[in-house]
C-alpha cells in the first residue's frame, strides 16, 4: 500500500515536474544570449549586480543568470548544460541537494548557481573533498567565472595569512571543507581584527556533500597546542607556597574560598621567582600559579574536595558525595592540584579550539550540496541541516545492467570466484573497476590477480592527484583498477575507444558496505551518460555484515543443500536481507551521529556566546564601559558573599576585613578603603563607595597612560582573560564529556547532566573572566612595549581519513639535553651522535 502512494503522491516526482518548467524558460532564452558579443554577454554581470542592489532578487534574476553562464560554457569550455543541469543548478540555489548521478556533470551544474550567488557580492564557497580537487575544479571552472567578470580564489592549506585574505575576498572561493574550518576556528583566535581571513559565511555548494556532511560529521576539526602552563612552573609554585604562613602571608576567606597574598606575601613571591614586580603585565602566568596553588593548599582537602586514586585527581560532588570520574577542576587548579600531591601533572595538550562539520556548515545562511547518492541519507539531511534531496533524471536512460548478488558460503570461495571473473573479462579486453571495503582486501585479491598474471593498478586514498588520474583510466581497454569503495570520488571514468562493443565498464563489488550509498556510488561509476556497463556483488557468509546479521542460517541451508564453495546462491530475497542489514546501521550511525551534534550543541551555543562576544572585542573602539561591569559584577558578588547586616561586632568584623582583603588584593591600594568607611553601610551602599573609587583610580591610570595606550591596555586584558579561560572551558568540557556516559548507570539522562552542569561551568567561566579582568585591570603594572600576545600556539589536527576522532598530539616540552644523555627520539644513541648533530 505505502509503495502505491510513494509513487501517487512522490514528492520528487512534483518538485520535477516544477523544475522542468523552470528549464524551459531558461532554455527559451537561449536564442537571444548566442546573438550576444563576448563583451555584452560579459556586461550582464555588471547589469545584474546592478539590479540586486537595486532590490530585486536573486530569484528574480535567475533565468537571465542561467542563461549568461549556459552561453558562456559553451564559449569558454566548450560544453553546453543540458535542461537536467538547469534543473540540478536551479535546485542549488534553493538551498537543496542535487542528487545527480555519476558522470552528469555536477561541476559544470554548479557554475550557474555559484554565479547567480556571487552576483551578491557575499562570497561564495565552493567546497570540494581534497585540494586536488579544489585546485582542478578552480583552473577549469575559474576560465568561465573570469570570463563572465567575476574572480575567483583558491584557498589551499599553507597559504599565508594574506593570500587567504585574497582568496576570501574573492567572488568565488574554492576551498576544502578541512581548511574553511580550520580557518574559521583560527580567526576567532585572533588579536587584531585585520588577522581574519573570512568573511560572514553566506552561501556553500558542497562537493560530495554527503562524504563531507554525513561520512566526516562525527570527526571534530581540532586547533590543539600547547597553553603556557608549563608543568614546572606548577612545581615551583607548589614548592613556593608551602613556605607561607596564613595571616602573615596571605589571607583566606572561609565564605568566598577566596586566598590573596598580603604584602609580605607578595615581597617573598617577587624574591623566589627572580622578578620586579608581581603585577607587571608580563608575570601574570606567574601569578595565576601562585594563586592556584593557593587555593589547592588552603581550600582544597584530600579526602572532602577530591580524592587520589590510581595516581589521579577524582573530584567529589559536594552534595552527593559521588565520586566524579571524568571531570577536572578548571583554570589550572587541578594540576595545582596534582602538584601538592606529587602526582604526575596531566593535560600539557589542551584543545584550543574545536568545531564539528555540522555545527560549521550549519553558520551558512544557504547551504547546498551535490552528490550521486543522497537518497538513502535524505532524513538525516533534511533534519540536521534542513535540506532536501532532490533525485535529478538523466540526460540519458541508465542502460547498466545492475545484477542480483551472487553469494558463496566462504570468503575465500568469494575470492576465488572475483579473480576468475576479472581475469575471463581481462582476456576480452572489458576494463574492469574492483571495489573494495577495506585495503587488505584490495591487497588479497591483488595477490591472487599476480598469480594469474593480470596486470591491474591498486588504489587507496593516499594521493589525490594520482588516484583521480588512474581512475580516469579505468575505462581503457584491457585496465584492471582495484580501488577502496571511496576512492576517486568526484572523478569520471570515460570508456576508451571500442569498449562500448565490449560492454562498457564492469565493476566488481567484493562485498557490501555497511552504507547502500557507499555500494550505490560504486555502481554508478559504471554507465555513466547512457553508456553499457554491468555491475555486480559478491558476497561471502563470512563477510562482516552478513555475520552481523545471520547469516548462520543461510550457510546451514547451503550445507543441507550440499551446495559446495563454488556453487554461489544468486537470491532477490537474499539481496533484500542484505539491504535491510543496511538500512539498520544506517540507522544506528544516523543515532550516534544525532547524539554526537546534540552534545555538541551544548559547545556551540557557549561558542557563540563567546566568538561573538569577543568580537566585540576586537571591533570596539573603547572597552571602558564593558570593563567597569565586570569589575561591578565581581564586586558584587563579593560583597554579596560577606554578611555586612550581622550585628555582632566580632563576626562584622571578620566580614569586612575579608572583603577588605579581596578589595586591596585585586581593585585598589592598601588604605584606599577602611573598616570605618563601611560601618552602618547596607550592601548596596557598599558596593557604591567602593565602585566610586574604582573609578578614580581608573581615571587616574588612564591620565598616567594616555587615552589611547589605556584603550589598548583593556584590549590587552580581556583578550587574555577571555581566551585563556575559554580554553581551559573546552577542555573541562572535554573531559566532562567523556565521564558523562556513567551517569546513565545510576538512572539518570546523561545528555540532560551534560547540559546542566556545562551550563554551570560556563557560568563559572564568565565569573572568571570578570574576575581576571577587574584585577588585572586595576593592578597590572604596564610596560612601554604595549603588545596583545596569545595565550597558546595551536596547530591544526587534521581529521584521520577513516573518521575516527582526531587525537590530541602531545606536545613536547624543549628540555636541556645533555650531550651525552640518550636521544629523546627513542633511537638508543647518545644526544650528540644523533639529532644533536642538526642543531
Amino acid at each position: 500500500m505505502a509503495g502505491i502512494l510513494s509513487k501517487v503522491f512522490d514528492p520528487n516526482k512534483r518538485e520535477i515536474k516544477r523544475l522542468t518548467k523552470m528549464a524551459e524558460e531558461i532554455d527559451a532564452l537561449g536564442p537571444a544570449m548566442a546573438k550576444l558579443s563576448d563583451d555584452e554577454l560579459r556586461n550582464k554581470t555588471e547589469a545584474f549586480k546592478i539590479r540586486y542592489q537595486s532590490g530585486e532578487s536573486l530569484d528574480d534574476l535567475l533565468n537571465e543568470a542561467f542563461a549568461v553562464v549556459r552561453e558562456g560554457a559553451k564559449r569558454v569550455l566548450g560544453l553546453y548544460p543540458y535542461p537536467v543541469q538547469l534543473m540540478g543548478g536551479i535546485s542549488l540555489h534553493e538551498g537543496n541537494i542535487s542528487e545527480m548521478k555519476t558522470g552528469e556533470g555536477k561541476t559544470l551544474t554548479s557554475t550557474m548557481p555559484v554565479y547567480l550567488n556571487a552576483l551578491s557580492g557575499k562570497g561564495v564557497h565552493v567546497v570540494t573533498v581534497n585540494d586536488y580537487l579544489a585546485g582542478r575544479d578552480a583552473s577549469e571552472m575559474g576560465q568561465l567565472y573570469t570570463f563572465l567578470g567575476l574572480t575567483v580564489g583558491l584557498n589551499l592549506n599553507g597559504l599565508s595569512k594574506e593570500d587567504k585574505q585574497a582568496a576570501y575576498a574573492c567572488d568565488i572561493t574554492y576551498s576544502t571543507n578541512n581548511e574553511l574550518g580550520f580557518d574559521y576556528l583560527r580567526d576567532n583566535m585572533v588579536l587584531y581584527k585585520e588577522q581574519k581571513v573570512q568573511r560572514p559565511l553566506y552561501y556553500a555548494v558542497i562537493d560530495e556533500v554527503d562524504s563531507i556532511l554525513i561520512d566526516e560529521a562525527r570527526t571534530p576539526l581540532i586547533i590543539s597546542g600547547s597553553a603556557q602552563k608549563s608543568t614546572q612552573l606548577y612545581i615551583q609554585a607548589n614548592a613556593f607556597v608551602r613556605t607561607l604562613k596564613r595571616e602573615d602571608d596571605y589571607t583566606y576567606d572561609e565564605k568566598t574560598k577566596g586566598v590573596q597574598l598580603t604584602e609580605s606575601g607578595m615581597n617573598k613571591a617577587e624574591r623566589s621567582f627572580g622578578i620586579e614586580n608581581l603585577f607587571d603585565i608580563n608575570n601574570v602566568t606567574i601569578n595565576h600559579h601562585i594563586t592556584q596553588a593557593l587555593k589547592a593548599h588552603a581550600s582544597m582537602h584530600i579526602d572532602v574536595d577530591y580524592v587520589v586514586q590510581e595516581g589521579e585527581i577524582i573530584i567529589v560532588d559536594q552534595f552527593t558525595g559521588r565520586l566524579m570520574k571524568g571531570r577536572r577542576y578548571s583554570d589550572g587548579l587541578h594540576q595545582a592540584i596534582e602538584a601538592k600531591e606529587g602526582l604526575e601533572i596531566q593535560n600539557e595538550s589542551m584543545t584550543l579550539a574545536t568545531i564539528t562539520f555540522q555545527n560549521y556548515f550549519r553558520m551558512y545562511e544557504k547551504l547546498s550540496g551535490m552528490t550521486g547518492t543522497a537518497k538513502t541519507e535524505e532524513e538525516e539531511f533534511r533534519n540536521i541541516y534542513n535540506m532536501n534531496v532532490v533525485v535529478i533524471p538523466t540526460n540519458r536512460p541508465i542502460a547498466r545492467d545492475d545484477r542480483p548478488d551472487l553469494i558463496y558460503a566462504s570468503m575465500e570461495g568469494k575470492f576465488k570466484a572475483v579473480v576468475e571473473d576479472i581475469a575471463e573479462r581481462h582476456a576480452l579486453g572489458q576494463p574492469v573497476l574492483v571495489g573494495t571495503v577495506a585495503i587488505e582486501t584490495s591487497e588479497i585479491i591483488s595477490h591472487y590477480l599476480i598469480k594469474k598474471g593480470v596486470r591491474h593498478n591498486v588504489l587507496n586514498a593516499k594521493n589525490h592527484g594520482k588516484e583521480a588520474e588512474i581512475i580516469a583510466f579505468a575505462g581503457q581497454k584491457g585496465a584492471v583498477t582495484i580501488a577502496t569503495n571511496m576512492a576517486g570520488r568526484g572523478t569520471d571514468i570515460k570508456l576508451g575507444e571500442g569498449v562500448t562493443e565490449l560492454g562498457g565498464l564492469a565493476v566488481i563489488g567484493t562485498e557490501r558496505h555497511e552504507s547502500r550509498r557507499i555500494d550505490n556510488q560504486l555502481r554508478g561509476r559504471s554507465g555513466r551518460q547512457g553508456d553499457p556497463g554491468v555491475t555486480q556483488f559478491y558476497l561471502s557468509m563470512e563477510d562482516e555484515l552478513m555475520r552481523r546479521f545471520g547469516s548462520d542460517n543461510m550457510k546451514a541451508m547451503m550445507a543441507k543443500l550440499g551446495m559446495d564453495d563454488t556453487q554461489p546462491i544468486q537470491s532477490k530475497m537474499v539481496s533484500k536481507a542484505v539491504e535491510s542489514a543496511q538500512r539498520r546501521v544506517e540507522g544506528n550511525n544516523f543515532d550516534a551521529r544525532k547524539q554526537l551534534l546534540e552534545y555538541d550543541d551544548v559547545l556551540r551555543q557557549q561558542r557563540e556566546i563567546i566568538y561573538a562576544q569577543r568580537n566585540d572585542v576586537l571591533e570596539s573602539e573603547n572597552l571602558r564601559s564593558i570593563v567597569e561591569n565586570m569589575i561591578s559584577q565581581s564586586l558584587q558578588r563579593n560583597v554579596a558573599a560577606h554578611d555586612l547586616s550581622n550585628e555582632d561586632s566580632d563576626q562584622w568584623g571578620k566580614s569586612v576585613q575579608a572583603l577588605l582583603d579581596y578589595v586591596h588584593g585585586n581593585l585598589l591600594h592598601e588604605g584606599d578603603i577602611t573598616a570605618e568607611d563601611l560601618r552602618g553601610k547596607d550592601t548596596e551602599e557598599v558596593t557604591e563607595l567602593i565602585i566610586a573609587k574604582v573609578k578614580e583610580h581608573y581615571d587616574e591610570k588612564e591620565a598616567q597612560l594616555g587615552e589611547e595606550r589605556m584603550r589598548e591596555f583593556e584590549k590587552v586584558i580581556v583578550l587574555r582573560a577571555v581566551d585563556s579561560k575559554w580554553i581551559d572551558h573546552i577542555d573541562m568540557m572535554d573531559q566532562l564529556r567523556q565521564g558523562i556516559h556513567l551517569r546513565a548507570y545510576g538512572q539518570i539522562n546523561p545528555l540532560r547532566e551534560y547540559q546542566q552542569e556545562g551550563f554551570a561551568m560556563f557560568e563559572m567561566m564568565v565569573e572568571a573572566i570578570e574576575e581576571d579582568t577587574a584585577k588585572y585591570i586595576m593592578k597590572a603594572e604596564i610596560r612601554q612595549n604595549l603588545e596583545r600576545q596569545e595565550v597558546a600556539k595551536g596547530h591544526a589536527v587534521n581529521p584521520k581519513e577513516d573518521g575516527e576522532k582526531a587525537k590530541k598530539k602531545p606536545v613536547v616540552k624543549k628540555e636541556t639535553i645533555g650531550r651525552n644523555d640518550p636521544c629523546p627520539c627513542g633511537s638508543g644513541k647518545k644526544y650528540k651522535n644523533c639529532h644533536g648533530k642538526f642543531e
